[in-house]
This record gives C-alpha cells, sequence and structure tokens, in this order.
C-alpha cells in the first residue's frame, strides 16, 4: 500500500476514535415520518433530546430514544471514567435515509393491481462535544496546530 494511502487511513483511524456514531438499518417505517423526528432532534443536548423523544407520541421516537441511548453508550465505552454531564454532549448528526423497499401487489378494480411499497429507512446519528468542538473552532479561526 502506499504511503499517502496508509496516511490517509491513520487519519481517518484517529478520526473515528472521538467520533461517537450509533446506526439503525431497516427499519420498517417510511423515512418521511422518521425524518420528523430526526428533525425534532437534531442539534438538541443529550438530556433534554431523551426527555422529549420519551414524551413523543410517535412510534418513531422510540426507536430513535434507543438509538440515542446506543450512542451514548458508545460515548461512555471511549471515555471511561468521564461523566455525560460534564462534557455537554449534543446531537452533532443525525440523518435518515431510505433503504429496502419491499414492492407488493394490491388487487384493484377491473381486473388491474396496484403497488404497494413498503418502505424502510437507516438512520445514523452522531453525538458530538461542544467543549472540544469550541477548542477546534478556536484553532482554525486563530490559525494554530498546523503541522
Amino acid at each position: 500500500m502506499g504511503s499517502r494511502k496508509h496516511i490517509s487511513a491513520e487519519k481517518r483511524k484517529e478520526a473515528r476514535k472521538t467520533q461517537y456514531v450509533a446506526r439503525l438499518r431497516n427499519v420498517p417505517t417510511s423515512p418521511r415520518k422518521m425524518r420528523l423526528v430526526a428533525d425534532l432532534v437534531r442539534g438538541m443536548d443529550v438530556e433534554p433530546a431523551l426527555s422529549l423523544l420519551q414524551h413523543t407520541s410517535k412510534e418513531a421516537a422510540g426507536r430513535v430514544y434507543k438509538l440515542l441511548r446506543s450512542a451514548i453508550a458508545n460515548w461512555e465505552v471511549k471515555n471511561e471514567g468521564k461523566r455525560i454531564e460534564d462534557n455537554e454532549l449534543f446531537i452533532k448528526e443525525i440523518s435518515v435515509d431510505s433503504g429496502r423497499m419491499l414492492k407488493r401487489i394490491q388487487p384493484a378494480p377491473q381486473g388491474r393491481a396496484h403497488r404497494i411499497r413498503k418502505r424502510s429507512n437507516h438512520v445514523t446519528l452522531v453525538l458530538g462535544n461542544r467543549t472540544e468542538n469550541e477548542v477546534e473552532v478556536n484553532e482554525t479561526a486563530t490559525g494554530e496546530n498546523k503541522e
């Protein structure tokens, strides 16, 4: 493998250590319905987002709640001994992509048939740390940390 590829692979590997991601695959809900819930919590702090999801009546909210709990657990594994309250975790990114689509036939009048599309989706949630993000923004603004 070339040295340039090796260096970029090492950079990606280092970046992944500070990224806290949880993914939910093949959820049997249409992406449009899931995006409504995702838009509610995008950019929020973790604690208020958990309480909002717990008290939202939509079915997709329960799935996003569990996904957020999983992302928090991933953060705890990578940061042993640190407290969540001290680190100001927030939902940095949440994206909903369409998954596989099951195609079914619904009988219609006069010998016709209508196609039913049973949609599913994939949800990706990335947590961020407000204190770390402020440090990164300050370094890039002042021009520090250049190699």
